[in-house]
């Protein structure tokens, strides 16, 4: 098992590693808010983790892609785990939402 986090957004980015053509180095950024980026706001907490080919997001719905930064900010979470698989060089995201009704 992960570790579980009580969150309300997770913004990730990245960073290359060491040369150009390896693995990636993963962020996230753990929020107290939705939409963090749009108020410029510090996360509570930053996870790095170097060596990273992919992150998967396992059964989140609310999931926005911004291109102008590059980042995948999830929003509306109650909890968030993080499941890292160093061996195979993949971050697992899963967790729980609090999502509006869709009409």
């Amino acid at each position: 098992m992960g570790d579980t986090y009580k969150t309300k957004s997770v913004v990730i980015s990245r960073k290359p590693g060491k040369d150009k053509d390896g693995l990636w180095t993963a962020f996230l950024g753990l929020f107290n808010e939705n939409n963090p980026h749009l108020k410029a706001k510090d996360p509570v907490k930053v996870l790095e983790f170097k060596n990273i080919e992919k992150v998967r997001i396992w059964e989140l719905r609310n999931v926005s892609y911004y291109l102008m930064g590059n980042d995948i900010v999830i929003n509306n979470l109650v909890e968030l785990t993080i499941n890292v698989d160093n061996q195979n060089h993949i971050i697992t995201l899963s967790g729980t939402q609090d999502l509006p009704e869709l009409d």
